[in-house]
């Protein structure tokens, strides 16, 4: 069980790193068809969240897709040795150009860290707790790696009946409320036995609250062997909910839930 950093949300080049590391692919033989389809798939599950820039993904697939065409086509285009040119060929040169960056910013990132470590004389005093480590061990984590927890979450959604009902909307604010109630106690929740069963508009809204409580570090978010799962913890320095509160979150919650399913 290790605790994660979460990323900034970041492009479609992290997403392929992420399916060759995950998969520990050989970056110069990538198996652009499964790899391609398993792209579509996430992308249209960032679609569904609405997260910013999925149209750069979707040039991404358009790009994936067309590899996949040529691979499937006898090659006209030779190099110097007469041999055909691989369609794959500058899709990994783009791939090895970004890791390339991506180290030398991590390089730098850690300079940075270890700098912000030492401080002038009489100074060591005062930040002496935030010196002390960790319990849990920091790794860094890309938001791909919590939309295959949501992915399987809106799989086990049910289907949609067609009939006339009254429209059903959670906003952002009132899925952190309700993460609050939920996690006030400062247990480890998992993110899959909160979403799972309700309905989909539920589900994303508290996708998007976990993203965004993320971000503001009201939240630790913990990855386990269960790559399909990942657990929230109200931070200890972030104020918990009031009974009251808790009380009216899941009431609400609940009022929402028992509408759809009428």
């Amino acid at each position: 069980m290790y605790k994660i950093r979460l990323q900034q949300f970041e492009g479609p080049l992290d997403l392929l790193l992420f399916f060759i590391r995950r998969d520990e692919l050989d970056i110069h033989d990538i198996p652009i068809a499964r790899i391609a389809d398993e792209f579509l798939e996430y992308v249209s599950y960032m679609e569904e969240v609405d997260l910013d820039g999925v149209g750069d993904f979707l040039y991404m697939a358009a790009v994936l897709i067309n590899i996949k065409t040529r691979l499937l086509l006898p090659s006209e285009n030779m190099d110097e040795d007469g041999e055909p040119i691989d369609p794959r060929a500058e899709l990994v040169e783009r791939l090895l150009e970004y890791v390339r960056f991506k180290e030398v910013s991590d390089r730098l990132e850690e300079q940075w860290e270890e700098r912000s470590k030492q401080f002038t004389r009489g100074a060591a005093s005062a930040v002496e707790d935030t010196l002390i480590e960790p319990e849990e061990e920091l790794v860094e984590a890309t938001v791909f790696d919590l939309i295959t927890a949501l992915r399987r979450v809106l799989t086990a959604v049910p289907d949609e009946l067609v009939h006339a009902v009254e429209a059903e909307s959670f906003t952002v604010e009132q899925q952190q409320k309700f993460l609050r109630a939920a996690i006030g106690n400062g247990d480890r929740h998992s993110f899959v036995e909160m979403a799972q069963g309700r309905s989909k508009p539920f589900v994303i809204a508290t996708f998007l609250a976990v993203l965004e409580m993320a971000r503001m570090g009201d939240i630790d978010i913990f990855l386990s062997g269960d790559a399909s799962d990942f657990e929230i913890k109200l931070r200890a320095d972030r104020p918990a909910v009031s009974g009251d509160e808790r009380a009216q979150a899941k009431t609400a919650t609940s009022a929402k839930n028992e509408e759809s399913a009428s």
